[in-house]
């Protein structure tokens, strides 16, 4: 299955239409990459082969791409910014050409000499927003559980702050994931599987769900759903996420995310060490855990800035 239509497909000449269809396919097959990066990659193409279209006046071929210019791939990352793309939609976009690029250089199906000098627009530093610990126990224990769809809704975001999962992954999981021994089994980016500790609260919650939920169960059911009784979507849980925070004044950073963030901050906060925290959410990198440092360096300034006398 590809992701280009036919549209797309037609403004390329020649074997380009082929070679991105085989690039998805190893980006879906060989790569595991997440069905957000799979949307975000093929439309970064589609828009970079749509500029070329019209920068060049007829549909690009392999050739074409393979004669593209620094000057080329300047103007199209200033169209961008000329269409109102930050700094980080156009960085994101040029990874997507240059994944495709690289691609085809490594197949032997072509090589282009100028991407490796385009670089790649500075993006600002920005830390994760976690809940205070007050916040995030006060969404769990004061959200609704007047009916199963408000059950289901507390069970998510419990399991979300207790176990530090994805939004997605947390969506993903079926009846045959549940926990088991005190551990559950977690799918995560690229298709590594990681296991993370479950804390009783968080099988209580789940298990009260599962309770009032009218659909059988099956191994293979999703276990979180929506009121049709299909898997539940992201966007239905971002909005549940949303009515809790507003009626509990909480920021507009109280996001599913966030609860991950929170996960995570409050842990290293109460003693955990980097490489268990960074095992549990699924980092690659060690680097990526190492932000939540900033984090907790940045509340214990913003403490002490508070409570030192001579600040006042």
């Amino acid at each position: 299955m590809s992701s280009f239509d036919t549209e797309t497909l037609a403004l390329c000449e020649g074997d380009l239409a082929k070679t991105l269809e085989d690039w998805y396919r190893y980006l879906r097959s060989e790569k595991n990459a997440s069905k957000h990066t799979l949307r975000a990659y093929s439309h970064d193409v589609v828009q970079f082969i749509t500029f070329l279209v019209n920068h060049l006046g007829k549909p690009p071929c392999l050739d074409d791409l393979s004669s593209v210019k620094l000057s080329d791939f300047r103007a199209w990352m200033a169209r961008q910014a000329m269409g109102g793309a930050s700094n980080a939609t156009r960085a994101r976009s040029l990874s997507g050409v240059k994944n495709y690029l690289k691609w085809m250089d490594k197949n032997g199906i072509m090589h282009n000499a100028a991407i490796a000098n385009v670089r790649t627009p500075k993006l600002p530093h920005k830390l994760p927003r976690p809940l205070y610990e007050g916040q995030a126990m006060n969404l769990i224990e004061n959200a609704d559980d007047d009916c199963w769809t408000d059950k289901r809704n507390k069970a998510l975001m419990t399991l979300l702050y207790g176990c530090g999962l994805r939004i997605d992954e947390a969506l993903s999981l079926d009846i045959r994931d549940l926990p088991r021994d005190g551990f559950l089994r977690v799918m995560g980016k690229g298709r590594k599987e990681r296991q993370v500790p479950v804390l009783q609260i968080v099988e209580t919650m789940i298990e009260e769900y599962r309770a009032d939920c009218p659909y059988p169960e099956s191994p293979d059911r999703p276990l979180f759903l929506g009121e049709r009784g299909k898997r539940l979507h992201q966007g239905v849980a971002q909005k549940a996420m949303r009515d809790i925070r507003d009626l509990l004044g909480l920021p507009e950073t109280a996001t599913p995310h966030a609860l991950r963030h929170s996960f995570a901050t409050h842990l290293l906060q109460n003693g955990a060490n980097l490489r268990e925290i960074q095992e549990m959410l699924g980092h690659a990198s060690l680097r990526s855990t190492q932000r939540y440092t900033e984090v907790d360096a940045k509340a214990l300034m913003d403490v002490y800035k508070k409570a030192h006398p001579r600040n006042k």
